[in-house]
């Protein structure tokens, strides 16, 4: 019986990778321009950090983790997210002693048990981008203005951005109160989880996906008019701070992430053309989770984009790909004397950075040839008797159909043209 691939997980295949390639070398250019650094993290932890750090009240952390015991009996999870993980290479390595900010970006493999959809896998694929040490809602803006290059240079149409704010834990609590008095009277008719969030984190039920909870969230008091004073500031000078780049906004007080760590600043890219709509990229604020993690005062915000959604959210709005080149050439070689020299020939002509492939299943010429049609190579070299005899290959030109004799010494120089 054949074994096959766990559910929520794929294969990337070669005729797909390419896709993966060009995104990844997008977003890796965009980020350094902006500053960012790369930064490589485990793909587990010690379960702590993530009931800690993403928060023991979230989905993630009660129904979604993929935690088990190693040998000596320690609890470990499999990454379901990237910040957390970067803010503890940031305090484990002690970063933050050098002068800041830290600005670090990733791609990042991470697991949740989910029930698989369009887009949405239980092994899937994120990019993110962190800033640590900056208070000023200057590198709240520069975070969103990334995400929204990003997006525009994949060729994205029709994004929106939402924006919010959390507050901070003082006027979070106010407003968590004042969620209970509202929920309070229709608290029979929550889901079950929501039954649990209404005590441990009423904020969650906003956030949840149950049709009649939602609707019933329609009417909950507006975080926006329980800010603080400081909280309002900031999310005045983050308003200011995307006019001034030009980024357009919508203001949307439903958007509290389903994250614990957030604070003050929250956002989402949200498109329809991936069917219901869906948000593309999210994040926001995180002032709190350096002191949770390591218990040191650090601010930091970043975002989180997944690539599995990107790729599908492009091929909906229609955006080419460019497939990469073919091999440059196929050496092609009839007998056992023409096989020597194709291989040699074959390896110099990759040393000096040539794609070319020799055929390794000893086909016919006919059957040679065949295969330089299906690679889809730029030039056949044909080697056989004659041609050894004469010091020269027949350099076909696949494109137009055209072939000449070249020496074998000015072979690179003919095929790098």
């Amino acid at each position: 019986m054949l074994i096959k691939t766990v559910k929520g997980t794929k294969d990337i295949m070669p005729n797909q990778v390419y896709r993966w390639h060009y995104v990844e070398k997008l977003f890796r250019n965009i980020a350094e321009r902006y500053g960012y650094k790369e930064i490589r993290t485990p793909l587990f932890e010690y379960t702590e950090l993530f009931s800690r750090g993403v928060g023991d009240t979230t989905d993630i952390v009660q129904k979604e983790m993929y935690t088990f015991n190693d040998n000596k009996g320690r609890s470990l999870s499999l990454k379901p997210e990237g910040t957390a993980s970067a803010v503890r290479a940031f305090l484990e390595n002690k970063i933050y002693a050098e002068p800041q900010p830290t600005k670090l970006y990733y791609e990042t493999s991470c697991y949740r048990y989910e029930e698989p959809q369009s887009g949405r896998q239980r092994e899937f694929h994120q990019f993110g981008v962190e800033i640590f040490g900056a208070e000023s809602m200057l590198a709240d803006a520069e975070i969103i203005s990334l995400a929204d290059e990003f997006l525009k240079e994949c060729g994205i149409e029709e994004l929106k951005l939402r924006i919010n704010s959390v507050g901070c834990p003082s006027c979070r609590e106010k407003y968590k109160s004042a969620l209970r008095d509202y929920f309070r009277p229709h608290l029979s008719k929550l889901c079950d989880t929501c039954k649990v969030r209404f005590e441990r984190n009423p904020m969650r039920i906003i956030d949840c996906k149950s049709p009649q909870d939602k609707e019933l969230a329609l009417g909950a008091p507006s975080i926006l008019n329980y800010l603080c004073d400081d909280c309002k500031a900031s999310f005045d000078e983050l308003k200011e701070n995307l006019d001034t780049l030009g980024i357009e906004y919508e203001i949307d007080p439903t958007i509290v992430r389903g994250l614990d760590y957030y604070t003050k600043t929250a956002f989402e890219f949200v498109t329809e053309k991936i069917g219901a709509q869906g948000t593309v990229c999210g994040g926001g604020r995180y002032d709190n989770l350096m002191y949770e993690i390591g218990e040191q005062d650090v601010p930091g915000v970043g975002f989180g984009l997944g690539i599995e959604r990107l790729l599908l959210l492009m091929e909906n709005c229609g955006v080419e790909i460019p497939e990469p080149d073919g091999m440059d050439a196929l050496i092609v070689v009839l007998g056992e004397e023409a096989r020597t020299i194709g291989l040699k020939l074959t390896n110099e002509l990759r040393q000096k950075g040539l794609k070319v492939e020799m055929d390794l299943m000893e086909r016919n010429i006919k059957g040679q040839m065949k295969h330089a049609d299906r690679l889809g190579v730029r030039y056949a070299v044909v080697i056989g008797d004659d041609e050894i005899l004469n010091g020269e290959a027949q350099v076909r030109d696949m494109r137009i159909s055209e072939q000449k004799s070249v020496p074998f010494h000015r072979l690179y120089e003919e095929l790098s043209k």
